[in-house]
């Protein structure tokens, strides 16, 4: 996926929850999405991004909005 020269802002809650548990920052999003191994559309402006990351997989679900190139990420999520 093509983000550049999107704003990446994440929520409250992603900030709280899941950027202090894995330890990210904005340039570490943008990583994670750039090299997200697949992305999928869920809605008209949602999407769902996983990636690895040493032996767990993560996702994050984040809304794109093209006229404001804006990127919001909504919240995220770990598996095995």
């Amino acid at each position: 996926m093509d983000i550049t020269g999107f704003k990446i802002r994440p929520s409250k809650h992603f900030i709280a929850a899941w950027m202090r548990k894995w330890d990210y920052d904005i340039p570490g999003l943008k990583s994670f999405l750039e090299n997200a191994y697949k992305i999928d559309k869920v809605g008209k402006n949602k999407y769902e991004a996983y990636a690895h990351s040493s032996s767990k997989s993560r996702k994050l679900i984040f809304a794109k909005n093209d006229e404001y190139k804006e990127i919001f990420i909504i919240t995220g999520a770990e598996g095995k």
